[in-house]
């Protein structure tokens, strides 16, 4: 019978531990405790975006970079304790800090800049971004060599992170094969690719970094003179040609008609 009663109360206790734990995860989810993922090109500026429910004008929030880098302390006003790396080149929204806006924007970004970053209300809540910075690249162009046949080009992309994909395209959009060869320099790509063509048109060479939503390109015109001797020679042949057709013709006419060619002189008979 103490078995039994002991059960009951479990049972009518298993609810409320249930929803115990429910508000417990709904609440760590709204903390921010999951991190988001930004991706921009060195250079930009970049918002780190963090906000809370309650004016926060005179409250203290702290942004950290990497756990160990000061990159924003607010308390009540801005304080000057900041790492040299983000010196004068961090800046909040004073306006939106009565909407609980404790968002932040780092100016001219730098490959040294990406990594996790925390905005901190101490006791309260914690968000946490994960920054990249990527080197945008602009790819370039040369003609190796150039025959009759055809023709050898070379496209270089250097210094790109993350890692960019590159290819040779001709003038319809038409990926080519091509020959890669790519180069870790520290976590920064040089990169070549080698195509050989063998038609004239219009080629180019397209980077695409998808990491930080950048891509560009370079071209070049190529004119392959051997796809076009052929055309001319024929022409010219079918000129002649056309031409002798038409003086034979003439020539039977006048012989019909009486007339004679002596050296080139016309003599007419009646």
């Amino acid at each position: 019978m103490f078995n039994v009663q002991m059960s009951w109360t479990n049972m009518e206790l298993l609810p409320l531990v249930c929803l115990c734990l429910l508000t417990w995860s709904g609440t760590t989810f709204a903390d921010g405790n999951e991190t988001e993922i930004i991706r921009v090109s060195a250079g930009s500026d970049v918002t780190l975006p963090c906000s809370v429910k309650e004016d926060v004008e005179q409250k203290r929030f702290e942004w950290m970079k990497d756990g160990l880098k000061e990159v924003f302390l607010f308390d009540r006003a801005p304080q000057p304790r900041q790492d040299p790396e983000f010196a004068r080149r961090v800046s909040y929204f004073q306006e939106e800090l009565r909407n609980g806006n404790a968002s932040i924007t780092i100016r001219d970004t730098k490959m040294a800049d990406s990594g996790n970053y925390t905005c901190d209300f101490p006791g309260r809540q914690t968000s946490h971004i994960q920054l990249v910075v990527g080197a945008a690249v602009n790819p370039s162009v040369i003609t190796l060599r150039v025959t009759q046949d055809w023709a050898a080009l070379q496209c270089v992309v250097r210094g790109a992170s993350p890692q960019t994909e590159v290819e040779w395209q001709d003038g319809s959009g038409h990926n080519l094969t091509a020959q890669l060869q790519v180069f870790d320099r520290d976590g920064r790509y040089d990169i070549i690719l080698q195509t050989t063509v063998t038609k004239t048109d219009i080629y180019r060479c397209v980077a695409t970094q998808k990491e930080i939503s950048h891509q560009t390109h370079a071209w070049t015109y190529v004119f392959i003179c051997g796809r076009h001797s052929g055309l001319v020679a024929g022409v010219a042949v079918g000129a002649v040609l056309g031409t002798l057709v038409v003086v034979g013709v003439v020539l039977a006419v006048l012989r019909a008609r009486g007339y004679r060619c002596i050296k080139g002189s016309r003599s007419n008979t009646f």
